[in-house]
């Protein structure tokens, strides 16, 4: 039921199966398999205005994600789009960050699979507007992208390298760590796509490489805006570059931050 107009913005609101409250008041089961495996997938999707940005192209990352990691189908469109719309009325947020979880489900102790797995989805729907502010980096020495790793175009909710890979970008004074492949390029950053501007073209390595497969990353090579190419083991300062994801785009250096906004705003703009 929406709340009352005289009710506030909430800053996040939280649902799993049919409960709904603050994320740090809805509970999983502790048998859960993504909970305790990270067995599972998930997307984070932009919402303006109440719209959820490229929901198709996420959706399909989703079910992408799903099949390789051999879980049951996720949940429809339909479904995505009808606990967004209930979290709004709930929470009055409608420019924020949705995140929509799809993990196998529950077993018991083990990695072994449930054979008729049946699946368990839960979600937040956070306060937030897209971030244009320098970023700073640093090349992460204890974490790689892998080409060959079978989990690489997969948004796998076991984020622990990245979770790593950031704690050693803040012990060094940094907001970010950039990772090199196991041929030892730049591939991309913890939790987003690292884009070079060069000669007047947007590049970023191409999915071989083992970077994360991010759908705005994806939808600027469709538009021809971004093109995909191998990228050295160092940034040239003299290259504009921005970390780009699905709710932000940030800059890594003074030539970048002119840039990242319209980039953003043009990838968006054939929605």
């Amino acid at each position: 039921m929406p709340l009352p107009e005289s009710d506030p913005t909430q800053e996040a609101i939280a649902w799993c199966e049919d409960q709904w409250g603050h994320p740090d008041e809805i509970a999983l089961p502790l048998s859960d398999r993504g909970l305790s495996l990270g067995d599972g997938v998930f997307e984070t999707v932009l919402i303006r205005q109440g719209k959820p940005q490229l929901l198709r192209e996420h959706l399909q990352r989703w079910q992408k994600s799903a099949e390789l990691l051999e879980l049951p189908p996720p949940p429809e469109k339909s479904d995505v789009v009808a606990w967004l719309g209930e979290a709004i009325d709930r929470s009055r947020i409608e420019d924020g960050a949705m995140r929509i979880n799809w993990s196998r489900g529950s077993s018991n102790r083990g990695l072994k699979p449930p054979r008729t797995p049946i699946g368990r989805c839960w979600g937040t729907l956070h306060a937030h507007l897209p971030r244009f502010e320098t970023t700073r980096v640093v090349i992460s020495k204890k974490v790689r992208r892998w080409s060959n790793d079978p989990l690489a175009l997969c948004k796998s909710l076991n984020y622990g390298a990245q979770v790593l890979a950031r704690s050693e970008a803040i012990r060094q004074g940094a907001d970010d760590a950039l990772l090199l492949n196991d041929e030892g390029q730049l591939c991309c950053g913890s939790s987003a796509n690292i884009l070079v501007l060069r000669s007047g073209q947007w590049l970023t390595p191409p999915l071989r490489s083992g970077c994360l497969p991010g759908v705005m990353r994806g939808r600027g090579v469709d538009l021809r805006l971004i093109r995909e190419e191998e990228l050295s083991s160092t940034l040239r300062e003299e290259d504009p570059a921005v970390l780009l994801n699905s709710v932000d785009c940030r800059p890594l250096n003074e030539q970048a931050k002119k840039l990242a906004k319209s980039l953003f705003e043009q990838i968006l703009s054939s929605e």
